[in-house]
C-alpha cells in the first residue's frame, strides 16, 4: 500500500483522466491520496475531489508564490476565519500548503516579500486553532520559513516535495515536522537530496508525487500522477537498504498519524 501524500489532482491535466488516473493508482497499490489546495478559488474545486472519493482527502491553503490567477485578478488573500471555515468541512484533514517561496522575485528583494511572511503566519495561527497540520513549501528561503515557525511556535505538519540541505531537515525535525520526498529524489542531479533522505528517520518520512509535476525517473519530464508514488518509495528503500514493502507501510503509517482526520 502506498500512499501520496500531496498531489494536484484539481489541475485540469489531471482532473478531465480522473477515472485513468484512479485505474492506475489502484494497478500500482495507491491506496490514498492527498489534493492540495493553492488558491481559495480553487478550494471548492479541492473539496469536492475529496468528497466524490473515499480514499481522497483535502486541505486549504493558498501557496505561498500566488499572487494572481489565470487572468490576473488578483488570488483571495486567506484570513484565518477564511481557513478555519473550511478547515471545518468534511475530509479537510490540513492547512495548505503554504510557507515562503523567494525563486521569483521578478525584481524584488527578499524584504519585498513581507506579504508572504504575512501570509505564512495567518496559515500557522490556523493550524494552531483547529489544531490540523501545516503541509510547508519552502523554495530559496529556509532561513525565514524556519524563523517564523520557531517565532510562532507549537504547530507541527510536513516539509512537502523537500529540497534542501541536511541541516534544513534537522531544523524541521526539531520542530516537529515531517519529511516529504518526490520524484525529486530520484534525479540523477538530487544528491545532497538524496543525502537528506538517508538523515530524516523513517517514522518522520512520507512520500508524495506533487503531481501533476516532477515526475520521477524514468518518466522526467512526463505529466506525474500518484500512480508513480512508488518509485519515489524505491529510492527511498535503496537509500535505507530496507524493502519497498517496509517503506509503503512506515510511510502509510506515519501519513494515517499526522492527518488524524484521514481514515484507512
Amino acid at each position: 500500500m502506498f500512499i501520496d501524500s500531496h498531489c494536484h489532482l484539481n489541475f485540469p491535466e489531471l482532473k478531465s483522466q480522473i477515472t485513468d488516473i484512479r485505474a492506475a493508482m489502484a494497478r500500482a497499490r495507491v491506496t490514498h491520496a492527498m489534493v492540495i489546495s493553492t488558491t481559495l478559488e480553487e478550494f471548492p474545486h479541492v473539496h469536492e475531489m475529496a468528497t466524490t472519493y473515499d480514499n481522497f482527502w483535502a486541505t486549504v491553503g493558498v501557496h505561498p508564490d500566488n499572487e494572481t490567477l489565470e487572468d490576473g485578478v488578483p488570488v483571495q488573500e486567506p484570513t484565518v476565519e477564511d481557513l478555519l471555515s473550511r478547515a471545518a468541512l468534511p475530509k479537510v484533514v490540513g492547512i495548505g500548503e503554504t510557507g515562503l517561496d523567494y525563486y521569483r522575485l521578478n525584481g524584488r528583494s527578499v524584504a519585498d516579500m513581507e506579504w508572504q511572511r504575512m501570509r505564512f503566519r495567518v496559515h500557522i495561527r490556523a493550524a494552531q486553532v483547529c489544531q490540523k497540520p501545516l503541509i510547508i513549501h519552502t523554495r530559496n528561503a529556509s532561513d525565514d520559513t524556519i524563523a517564523i515557525l520557531q517565532e510562532m511556535g507549537d504547530c507541527g505538519g510536513v516539509f512537502h516535495c523537500f529540497t534542501e540541505t541536511t541541516e534544513v531537515a534537522r531544523a524541521a525535525l526539531d520542530l516537529g515536522f515531517y519529511i516529504s520526498f518526490s520524484g525529486i529524489v530520484t534525479f540523477k542531479n538530487a544528491q545532497s537530496i538524496r543525502d537528506a533522505a538517508a538523515f530524516v528517520p523513517l517514522d518522520r518520512m512520507l512520500i508524495e508525487t506533487d503531481s501533476p509535476y516532477l515526475a520521477p525517473a524514468p518518466y522526467r519530464g512526463k505529466t506525474n500522477t500518484p500512480a508513480y508514488v512508488p518509485y519515489v518509495a524505491q529510492t527511498l528503500a535503496q537509500l535505507k537498504a530496507v524493502s519497498v514493502e517496509e517503506i509503503a507501510r512506515i510511510t502509510g503509517d506515519n501519513y494515517f498519524k499526522l492527518f488524524q482526520g484521514a481514515t484507512r
